[in-house]
Order: C-alpha cells, then sequence, then structure tokens
C-alpha cells in the first residue's frame, strides 16, 4: 500500500510552472488552517494539498496515522492547492473555507477527503453534494451559503495556490517542514525527517 501511495506521488500531475524566487512568500500565513496546534516551538509539517487529487487521497490515511503518532509533538498545518486540471477541486476548497468560518475545516476535510471516490473526476459541480457535507456538520447554511458565494472565499483559496506556486509547488500533495520543501521518494522520508525534528 505505501508503495502504491509512493508511486501515485510521484506521478501526480504538474501544475504550471511557478515564477518568482522560492521563500519569497511565507511557507504558512496568519489565516492559515493549523489542524494541530502543538505551539510555536514545535516542528511544522504544511500540506499544500487538492481535495480531488488521488495522490492526496491515497495518502489521507497515512497522513491520519502520522498526525496520531505524533500528536502532542508537531503542529500540522493545511493549505490549499486546487490544479487546475480537476474539475471540483476549488468547489471542495471553497466548501472547506466556508466550512472554516464556522469552525468546522477539519470536520469538512474528513468528509471530503473520505467521500472523494463518489465526487472526484466527475465534470459537473458537486457543488450540492458538498452542502449536504455542510448539512451534515450541523452547519448555519445562511451562512455557508453566503460564504460558498462570496469572492472573498474563493480569493483565500488562491492566496494559498499562489503562496505555493512562488514557493515552487508544482503538484499535490507537497509538504513542507519547518519552513523547507521536502522531496519524497517513499513515506519514510517523511517519517524520517519528522523524526530528526522532533528528536525521535
Amino acid at each position: 500500500m505505501i508503495a502504491a501511495i509512493i508511486v501515485t506521488i510521484l506521478n501526480r500531475p504538474p501544475a504550471p510552472a511557478a515564477e518568482g524566487p522560492a521563500g519569497a512568500v511565507p511557507v504558512t500565513r496568519a489565516n492559515s488552517h493549523v489542524v494541530d496546534n502543538v505551539g510555536e516551538d514545535a516542528p511544522t509539517l504544511v500540506e499544500f494539498l487538492d481535495f480531488e487529487c488521488e495522490a492526496c487521497g491515497a495518502l489521507y490515511p497515512a497522513v491520519e496515522q502520522i498526525r496520531a503518532d505524533y500528536e502532542g509533538e508537531i503542529n500540522y498545518v493545511v493549505r490549499y492547492f486546487p490544479l487546475p486540471g480537476h474539475f471540483n477541486s476549488m468547489n471542495a476548497a471553497i466548501a472547506a473555507e466556508a466550512a472554516a468560518q464556522q469552525g468546522e475545516f477539519e470536520g469538512m476535510y474528513h468528509r471530503l477527503f473520505e467521500t472523494q471516490t463518489q465526487w472526484g473526476e466527475q465534470q459537473v459541480s458537486q457543488g450540492d453534494l458538498f452542502r449536504t457535507f455542510a448539512e451534515d456538520l450541523d452547519l448555519d447554511m445562511d451562512a455557508y451559503d453566503a460564504a460558498v458565494a462570496d469572492p472573498a472565499t474563493k480569493a483565500r483559496v488562491e492566496e494559498d495556490f499562489n503562496d505555493g506556486q512562488n514557493l515552487g509547488v508544482s503538484g499535490t500533495p507537497s509538504f513542507f517542514l519547518n519552513d523547507q520543501k521536502l522531496e519524497l521518494t517513499q513515506l519514510s522520508d517523511l517519517t524520517d525527517a519528522l523524526d530528526e525534528a522532533t528528536g525521535r
């Protein structure tokens, strides 16, 4: 399974080439979604992801296991990187951001990945399905609908995408540890880097 995940990662589709020097923008911003927050002195793992990306979906269970294994030791931050070739990747990110405005980013994050095989690779909008996820999370649906329709919500997603491009992200998932981009050829490359960062 791990080998299949890594093969999937290595064969992920590239995003348009970035312009500008790597490191010209911060790896995290004040509005970044910190899913696990241990404190500023702890190592910080940042994932740029696309909710429709099959490689992200394949790696999702491993990332959740890593979060459990390093609970209390690392910060984990999610940033959006919706690839243009995925019809619903922006819709999914907007749904997550709209949920985040009501404190349910992680709830929507889980729902989107757990159901990816149902809605991924569709060439019609899955916005109505994502809305049912918001209902399942007991969100204020008037506020959710307003957030989805608000251009500022899409702009927030695009801010992450633009930052990713300027940081040299060319596909998903891409990981940074303490502001350094990780080049992964196998899953143990990630855990080895975390072990070193946490002093294990």
